[in-house]
């Protein structure tokens, strides 16, 4: 029996994309880098840190990762207060109201941090549905290590076979599955570049995956 829904929030909760897109090709400017775009999409579903680590490494950066970081993070920040492109996904609202008015635990596990999470909550007034947030970016490893999704279980206070997971990343999908959750793949026109082979079915329309059609389809012990 299904009792707790996983959600990630970036592309799945959040249209943060174009945002997150804009900041780090400011960043990559700040510091002369040129990174294409197989190489960002790569990136998707991993925490800043993880993703300045990589940078650092494969460009033999004399900055240290962390003030990649920051970089980033204070482009992302103007962004969010200027942007006027952030939205909600496309029926994401919905579907949340739907899973919390039948009484399901709504925990969100997210690689962004827990600023960029609350600034989001708090704009589109989402906590009063969520039991939990959690952010990869306060944890020892990024996703695909399944850290955060077995965190998110404990925060559900529910058994694994009594969770699923909405994910719209190749590094999410992994990630879930390598925590034995039950995963949808959410592919949507704002995915671009990800592998969605893992995942246990792939939607395009949140209508597919509400609580009376997703019941039927999560087996005990997945």
């Amino acid at each position: 029996m299904i009792k707790a829904a996983i959600f990630d929030m970036d592309g799945v909760v959040v249209n943060t994309e174009p945002l997150h897109h804009k900041a780090y090709y400011r960043m990559f400017d700040d510091v002369n880098i040129n990174v294409s775009d197989a190489m960002y999409a790569s990136f998707t579903g991993q925490s800043t840190l993880e993703i300045c680590k990589k940078l650092c490494k494969h460009f033999k950066l004399q900055l240290g990762p962390q003030t990649l970081v920051e970089l980033k993070r204070d482009h992302f920040r103007v962004l969010f207060e200027t942007d006027s492109s952030l939205s909600l996904i496309d029926g994401v609202l919905d579907l949340i109201k739907d899973y919390h008015s039948q009484g399901l635990t709504l925990v969100l596990a997210s690689s962004a941090s827990m600023e960029n999470i609350n600034n989001v909550f708090t704009r589109f007034d989402l906590d009063q549905y969520f039991e939990a947030k959690l952010s990869g970016a306060d944890l020892k490893a990024s996703k695909p290590h399944p850290e955060i999704f077995e965190k998110a279980v404990e925060a559900s206070g529910c058994k694994p076979d009594e969770c699923f997971v909405i994910e719209d990343s190749t590094n999410g999908i992994e990630a879930a599955k390598a925590a034995g959750l039950f995963c949808v793949g959410f592919d949507s026109y704002h995915s671009h570049d990800q592998d969605y082979s893992l995942a246990d079915m792939v939607v395009s329309d949140f209508e597919d995956i509400v609580l009376s059609k997703i019941s039927s389809m999560v087996p005990v012990d997945c």
